[in-house]
């Protein structure tokens, strides 16, 4: 009689603990999918404020003094491989931390603190803002002006443009970044919050800062360069969809962005950055890419899309509202996603 007792106390109070279980699964369900929207709207409300501390740029603070330290190596690919296994497991080891103590202290905590993680990771408005100044300087006849503000946004020298080159690369980084400034941080949050965001948003600092073809990096940043690609595969392709289906919103080409997105995806050396550049090209019914200078020295690039016209200073607020599409398409289908998953929960 006491071993059934017994028993059945173990069986109750199991029981208990997996409900508990199952309703803190559930409540970091709901939260997470909340701390994702505040995130998004923050992003496009504010931006990312100049002078106020931001985890991107402690990112690329670990990534230069990993650099200092594990540059003077003498095999220079093993130094990369550290830098990158170094800066990986510091960047995403304190968000783990401090996202689960949050948690532990409150559900409220968590929301605050996963929604300002969130929101940091995003970079919709401030790629708009920082492309728009391109814009402005090109309307106002500028082209110095010009110049100097696509410098702040593209890797390629910018001193010889003129203005449809400055707006042609003013265009193919906010297509490029629609990529890894916004869809790509909101598949990798979906998948795994704003740890896994830091994840990939460490990856594409690494691979900015020193995935280069040049003389110091070509061995030194292969590692990164690699990385990059591999977490970037999906995202790219996701991104291509949703912009075609962001066309057809902004009343752009969407026809034309299948047929170019198709037939020039692969003109690229990165096998990701084609993707969302070849659907803006076929929308906008312009040619992008071609050869272009780097460090000095002249690189000789494909051309992505036809030449059915020329290129413009208005085709970069086309692409601000192409970019904008993408990004509530992605959100809703994040939401969706999410509303699916925590009804299932149930």
């Amino acid at each position: 009689m006491r071993l059934r007792a017994c028993a059945c106390f173990l069986f109750a109070d199991g029981q208990r603990e997996e409900a508990s279980l199952q309703k803190g699964r559930f409540g970091m369900l709901v939260y997470s999918a909340a701390a994702i929207l505040i995130g998004f709207l923050l992003d496009l409300l504010v931006g990312d404020p100049q002078g106020w501390p931001h985890v991107v740029r402690f990112f690329g603070w670990l990534v230069a003094r990993f650099e200092r330290l594990f540059y003077p190596l003498k095999n220079k690919r093993a130094g990369g491989v550290l830098l990158v296994v170094c800066v990986l497991t510091i960047a995403t080891g304190l968000p783990l931390a401090v996202i689960l103590l949050s948690w532990k202290l409150s559900p409220w905590a968590y929301l605050c603190l996963e929604s300002l993680l969130i929101w940091q990771l995003l970079a919709i408005k401030s790629l708009r803002v920082e492309s728009d100044l391109v814009y402005r300087a090109l309307k106002s006849g500028d082209l110095p002006a010009a110049r100097k503000a696509v410098s702040r946004i593209v890797g390629r020298d910018t001193d010889a443009l003129n203005e449809q080159g400055v707006a042609r690369a003013a265009v193919e980084t906010v297509a490029e970044n629609a990529s890894d400034g916004v869809i790509a941080p909101m598949l990798y949050i979906l998948l795994g919050g704003g740890v896994l965001g830091c994840f990939y948003k460490t990856v594409n600092t690494m691979d900015s800062m020193i995935g280069y073809r040049s003389e110091r990096y070509l061995d030194f940043g292969r590692a990164a360069a690699r990385l990059d690609d591999a977490v970037n595969f999906v995202p790219s392709r996701l991104a291509a969809l949703l912009m075609i289906a962001g066309s057809k919103l902004c009343g752009l080409d969407a026809k034309h962005a299948v047929f170019i997105w198709k037939r020039d995806r692969r003109k690229h050396k990165s096998p990701n950055s084609a993707q969302t550049e070849s659907v803006a090209a076929g929308a906008l019914r312009v040619r992008l890419a071609g050869d272009a200078c780097y460090f000095g020295k002249p690189v000789k690039k494909p051309f992505i899309g036809d030449d059915l016209r020329l290129i413009e200073p208005e085709d970069i607020r086309r692409m601000h509202r192409l970019l904008y599409a993408a990004s509530w398409l992605m959100l809703f289908f994040i939401i969706l996603l999410r509303g699916v998953i925590v009804l299932a929960s149930l």
